[in-house]
């Protein structure tokens, strides 16, 4: 059961990935098949993105505030993933 988890959290880390850099689906699908490191960070993204999706459900009088922060990390970890992706460029 928790192995099913887990690849359904690779996968949805995978797909949220390659809607940010579509045009670097083969390069993003490559590093994801051999670096578990990377695979963190592409469901760490996916969790950030789904996290700032829903905070219109938030209280009033945090929405704004956890709004800001979530695009904050959104943004961080796209950076990550795409200075991982430089990184492993040559690697490919």
């Amino acid at each position: 059961m928790i192995r099913r988890s887990a690849e359904g959290d690779d996968q949805h880390g995978l797909a949220a990935a390659l809607r940010r850099f579509p045009a670097r689906s083969l390069q993003i699908r490559e590093l994801s098949i051999r670096d578990e490191s990377f695979r963190g960070m592409c469901e760490d993204f996916a969790a950030a993105e789904s996290a700032l999706a829903h905070t219109d459900q938030l209280p009033f009088h945090v929405r704004e505030e956890r709004r800001a922060e979530f695009k904050g990390l959104v943004e961080s970890l796209a950076a990550e993933i795409e200075q991982a992706l430089w990184l492993a460029k040559g690697l490919i």
